[in-house]
């Protein structure tokens, strides 16, 4: 059962640091909102630097891209997830978590991850890395919570370079432990780096989880490039999948479930899970971005959003992907529109990376991303489908970052979804929209945008989307985040819901590099 609304809401006028959302203008207003809650604090792992002090600069007190998900078995429980003391040249000192017994108001720290040597990872346990990156975390429906990360070592070429793992940790109370690592797939070729993962629990039976990367391999025998990591072109870049049929007791041997070819890759993996009922019986959706470097093969040369599909919970796949969006420039680059050099210094988005999320009880499909046809740069693109992925929706812009602004003011970025019990769709995401011509300050906020879909196709239409609400109550300064190939909070950032409010989870500078931050929303009907 789920808690209500309003014990979130009287709790919260006791806390001295509660706020009010005030109202966005063009609008409506918030109901029953909560105060925006701090969730990380001080580094707690910052007497373990991890690896050599000349391998990078690192950033302590730095908690970036942000995940969290609520357990479905007790929805005061939510786990957040983070990277912990990000270095410049990829992956932190290790991910860190957090749970909450109280719906997100109150949270405890747990360092102890072992997905990494700062987080208990020993050579006995299978954690000893240098460094952990791409945190994401998700409950089963009997309340087991699975962790998952990108774990490596830098020495002797750098990050991306060395031994990589996907790595896959068990908690049976509630994020309060968690058990040692599984290695689902580990690599020593340094031409090799196991990138991007990310963990779907299934949501309709809780013996089975879904772990989902992209493999990214350098031509062979060629010296790596010192800047192939973390999202980094690559030769090749086929799918891997590993999963448990036995609530995590074991998982299956990591196997490549679609391959783009040579000199095509794919990114941003994500799986979702359709409803167990009369019009799907449970299929897996897997949305990912194919960067194509071939020319002659559809849909052509450059970016675009494709899918695959699975019937028997991931023992096979559809061999042929189905193309989403054919717009080669979807990407949207974000800069910083202050800065001169904003070429060299850009903000790194999640810029290639497609967020998913379907409706647990109509099967709905909902994916967002950055896009750049709307222009200036980067705008939050949407695109839906009614029939499992086998079709889908023109793509329509659907953030309302004002347009009388200036032109550099006007990108939004890191866009992610989920949806209410109810059906309402809700997006998460940053704009420059209250930035003033100050190259040493980049403001930013957090905003969420929804959408009730009174029909089926309600959400297509641009003018359905409305009620945006402010997260941030205060512009925040980019240019004070971790710089990491640009200003860098993460290449995605998390938002779960309750079934009746959303619960955003985002990153942002706050008197340190980055805390991590939780608001609780409910939207005007």
């Amino acid at each position: 059962m789920r808690r209500a609304r309003s014990w979130w809401i009287l709790a919260a006028a006791a806390l001295a640091v509660a706020v009010v959302v005030a109202p966005i203008a063009g609008g409506a207003p918030a109901a029953n909102e909560g105060p925006a809650v701090l969730v990380s604090g001080a580094s707690p792992i910052a007497g373990c630097l991890g690896d050599q002090a000349n391998s990078g600069t690192n950033f302590p007190d730095s908690e970036i891209e942000p995940w969290v998900s609520l357990n479905p078995a007790n929805t005061g429980n939510l786990i957040g997830a983070w990277q912990q003391d990000r270095w410049n040249n990829g992956g932190s000192r290790g991910i860190v978590t957090a749970r909450s017994l109280d719906g997100g108001l109150t949270w405890t720290t747990n360092p102890n991850t072992k997905s990494s040597i700062c987080t208990g990872g020993t050579p006995a346990n299978g954690g000893n890395y240098e460094r952990a990156s791409d945190p994401w975390v998700d409950f089963s429906p009997n309340g087991t919570a699975y962790l998952m990360t990108l774990s490596v070592d830098t020495n002797p070429g750098g990050f991306g370079t060395s031994p990589n793992a996907m790595l896959l940790m068990r908690s049976t109370d509630g994020g309060a432990t968690w058990g040692n690592p599984i290695t689902l797939k580990r690599d020593e070729n340094p031409n090799v780096l196991n990138d991007k993962n990310t963990l779907t629990a299934d949501p309709n039976d809780s013996s089975f989880v879904y772990a989902i990367w992209d493999r990214l391999v350098s031509p062979p025998g060629e010296t790596p490039n010192p800047n192939a990591f973390e999202n980094a072109p690559a030769f090749r870049g086929p799918i891997w999948f590993s999963r448990t049929t036995n609530g995590g007791t074991s998982w299956e041997t990591a196997r490549q479930i679609h391959n783009p070819g040579t000199l095509n890759q794919t990114i941003g993996n994500q799986i979702v899970v359709l409803p167990d009922n009369t019009q799907f019986n449970g299929e897996l959706v897997d949305v990912f971005d194919m960067i194509q470097n071939i020319a002659g093969r559809p849909p052509g040369r450059g970016f675009s959003l494709q899918v695959i599909r699975s019937t028997d919970l991931g023992a096979t796949w559809s061999k042929k992907a189905i193309t989403i969006d054919r717009h080669n420039t979807f990407q949207g680059l974000v800069v910083d529109p202050d800065d001169p050099n904003a070429a060299t210094r850009p903000v790194r988005t999640g810029d290639i990376i497609p967020q998913v999320t379907v409706d647990p009880n109509s099967g709905a499909i909902y994916v967002v991303f950055q896009d750049s046809r709307f222009g200036p740069r980067s705008s939050i693109g949407f695109t839906q489908s009614l029939d499992g992925g086998l079709t889908w929706s023109s793509t329509i812009k659907i953030n309302k970052t004002p347009t009388n602004i200036s032109v550099g003011n006007q990108q939004a970025f890191n866009p992610v979804a989920t949806v209410l019990d109810d059906g309402t769709v809700g997006v998460r995401y940053s704009d420059f929209r209250n930035n003033t011509p100050d190259v040493a300050m980049l403001g930013t906020d957090e905003f969420i945008i929804h959408c009730h879909p009174t029909t089926p196709t309600a959400c297509t239409n641009a003018a359905s989307w409305g009620a945006e609400v402010r997260l941030t109550d205060v512009s925040y300064n980019m240019r004070q985040a971790p710089f990491a190939r640009g200003w860098f909070v993460g290449d995605y950032v998390g938002m779960d819901t309750d079934g009746q409010d959303f619960l955003p989870f985002w990153s942002q500078p706050a008197g340190d590099p980055a805390s991590a931050f939780v608001r609780r929303v409910g939207l005007v009907p």
